[in-house]
């Protein structure tokens, strides 16, 4: 798995990821590849959220724009689509070759 690029997340981004985890009871893995962010990331974020001290971090970082969200989300697709592109040529590479032993 790809590992998603170090981010800093507008507030209400960070809130609306926590609310998706609690409210919609979507597990948090789900939630963080659904929206190209960090597992860890939102953990932290929906055990603040339940503690009542969900508070933007690293305030000294730049907020990630929607654009770059999105191209992040679409290069994280990208690599998976050449991984399953690369098993089937792989899957059927191997489906050619003859096992010592056996006849074709």
């Amino acid at each position: 798995m790809e590992q998603v690029p170090r981010q800093q997340y507008t507030k209400e981004f960070r809130e609306q990821a926590v609310r998706l985890v609690l409210e919609q009871q979507v597990t948090i893995p789900e939630t963080a590849r659904r929206l190209a962010m960090s597992g860890r990331t939102l953990e932290r974020g929906v055990c603040r959220a339940r503690q009542g001290q969900l508070t933007t971090l690293g305030a000294s970082r730049r907020p990630v724009t929607e654009l770059e969200a999105e191209l992040s989300r679409l290069k994280r697709e990208l690599a998976e689509a050449w991984m399953e592109h690369d098993i089937k040529k792989s899957t059927a590479y191997v489906a050619k070759v003859q096992l010592p032993g056996t006849r074709s």
